[in-house]
């Protein structure tokens, strides 16, 4: 008799504790700040979110929807992952492969990384400060680009069907955004919330807490 007894106390706990779980919400502003990195978000009660970032030469925002699963917060971005260049043209001639950037801004050309896959194995190379580079490999299966200024999923310029060697590409607007496909922040009480390290934030102990936002009477 005992052991049933026991037994029902824990299910309601373990069934109260899944209720209580189910019903958490988020709502308000989060900050973070740990040295030269500053970065928000507001929460608001119909779903939506706004972040910033910045970081030494990056500023980045997002805005999007989130939904709570458990104690888990999901969000969906209005940046679609994988999309910040075009490609404007491409064609097939000479050996190796090469690669330009174009964009308003000159400063942002330099560096960027290409990722080069042949098989299993990957070749980094970046830009030089004209937003070009050259490669002499024969044949690749896969080509990645990356913005390090602007980190997020990387954008795939080619694969296994295309055998194109010259790419143009643009950097498109929606690279100081983040998509954050792949991120998900915990609730970890009444006042914060956490994520691990990831490509916007490569650090440990990443936490966000609420801010009390104090408005000014106005008579």
């Amino acid at each position: 008799m005992q052991n049933i007894i026991t037994r029902i106390i824990l299910c309601l706990g373990f069934l109260i504790n899944i209720k209580a779980m189910s019903q958490t919400t988020i709502q308000g502003h989060y900050a973070f700040n740990r040295q030269e990195m500053v970065s928000g978000f507001n929460f608001t009660p119909d779903g939506k979110f706004d972040f910033f970032f910045s970081y030494g030469a990056s500023d980045r925002t997002a805005t999007g929807t989130f939904s709570v699963q458990g104690d888990m917060i999901k969000l969906k971005s209005d940046k679609e992952a994988g999309k910040d260049f075009t490609i404007n043209s491409q064609s097939t001639s000479g050996s190796g492969y090469n690669i330009q950037f174009k964009g308003d801004n000159k400063y942002l050309l330099n560096n960027i990384r290409c990722s080069f896959f042949i098989g299993s194995e990957r070749f980094d190379a970046f830009t030089d400060d004209n937003g070009e580079l050259k490669v002499i490999y024969p044949h690749c299966d896969k080509i990645f680009v990356f913005h390090p200024l602007f980190p997020d999923v990387v954008t795939l310029i080619k694969d296994e069907t295309n055998h194109n060697n010259n790419f143009v590409l643009t950097l498109n607007s929606s690279l100081e955004q983040v998509s954050f496909k792949g991120v998900d922040f915990k609730i970890e009480n009444d006042s914060t919330i956490s994520c691990i390290p990831n490509y916007l934030m490569m650090l440990e102990n990443i936490k966000f807490k609420k801010q009390q936002i104090i408005y000014d009477e106005q008579d």
